[in-house]
């Protein structure tokens, strides 16, 4: 009895010994960015983040500059041993009308990315970024994003890819329910990651100030109407993230930027059960707020930090890297 008594104060000390991490949100964290520098700033390098989104032409191999670019990315990604998520994108985003390859020229041009940058250590794919926006040729054909998505599959074996990434905007479970039948059964039973956008949900407080409907219609109702075809899926925020600025919508303002990254993560935490990887968006906007139509960074141009940092690297500590 004596020696069973004895033994409950270790117990105890062993308890209070479970590291804070033992019960974080199982959700691994990341930021996704354009640049290289990002992974040189001692204040990046101070959240010790592991994993990275980049974004890349469909036909990036024809261009050498972009390739060039993608090439210093992916390896100062690799020297700071953060794991990089290459996504497909669209050649022009400010063309009225984007062109949509075609199957044999998607297999031709994006199994070229495969192989070059597989050997570096890319096996993390997404099939095509934002595939229901308007900026996107795949916006008006769900069919091809689906055929896309069968291809990269065949292209890189291995690999984990995110077959459909969408933003969170009006007509979304429709593009989802569409996607999925022309990927048929088979296919659809191999997806298993699916990509969400919820800029709309975090800076418009879509469930906290405002009501979900159909023009905002968030990640529960996405998460919904991709179970109806594959309830084994899991989800990842490749794209999100609390905005300095986005058109007129959102003027510039760092305060309003700080507020919506924390409820950036308090919607990760509502929806951990299906979420596993958030990606914010991103590090160094590529000018001054003033002069941007899209500002989500982290930090300022010259690299000083803004509010939105100190929240991201405060609730970092509850998350995986």
């Amino acid at each position: 009895m004596i020696r069973r008594l004895s033994l409950l104060p270790l117990l105890v000390l062993a308890l209070l010994a479970v590291p804070a991490s033992a019960s974080a949100v199982n959700i691994r964290v990341g930021i996704g960015d354009q640049s290289p520098a990002m992974f040189a700033n001692p204040n990046y390098k101070a959240l010790n983040l592991k994993i990275t989104r980049y974004f890349i032409e469909w036909d990036a191999v024809t261009e050498p500059e972009e390739i060039a670019k993608a090439d210093r990315f992916v390896a100062a990604a690799k020297a700071s041993g953060v794991k990089v998520l290459m996504h497909i994108s669209v050649a022009d985003i400010k063309a009225s009308a984007p062109k949509l390859p075609s199957v044999t020229a998607y297999r031709k041009r994006v199994g070229a990315l495969i192989r070059r940058y597989k050997p570096m250590g890319v096996t993390e794919w997404g099939a095509w970024n934002e595939a229901n926006h308007k900026t996107q040729p795949t916006s008006k054909s769900p069919a091809a994003a689906a055929k896309f998505y069968i291809q990269m599959r065949k292209l890189c074996t291995g690999c984990t890819i995110v077959a459909l990434d969408v933003l969170d905007q009006r007509g979304v479970e429709s593009y989802i329910t569409r996607f999925f039948k022309a990927a048929g059964r088979s296919e659809s039973a191999r997806v298993r990651v699916v990509g969400i956008h919820n800029y709309s949900e975090v800076n418009r407080r879509i469930g906290l100030k405002a009501k979900y409907s159909n023009t905002y219609p968030g990640t529960l109702r996405i998460i919904k109407a991709v179970q109806k075809s594959n309830r084994k899926a899991k989800f990842w925020y490749t794209e999100t993230g609390g905005l300095t600025k986005q058109g007129t919508a959102f003027p510039c303002s760092d305060s309003r930027a700080a507020n919506r990254t924390q409820y950036m993560f308090t919607l990760a935490k509502r929806y951990q059960r299906y979420i596993r990887r958030l990606y914010t968006y991103n590090w160094t906007p590529s000018a001054v707020c003033e002069e941007s139509e899209f500002d989500g960074g982290l930090v300022n141009v010259d690299g000083s930090l803004r509010p939105a940092y100190a929240v991201f690297k405060r609730q970092l500590s509850s998350y995986r890297r």
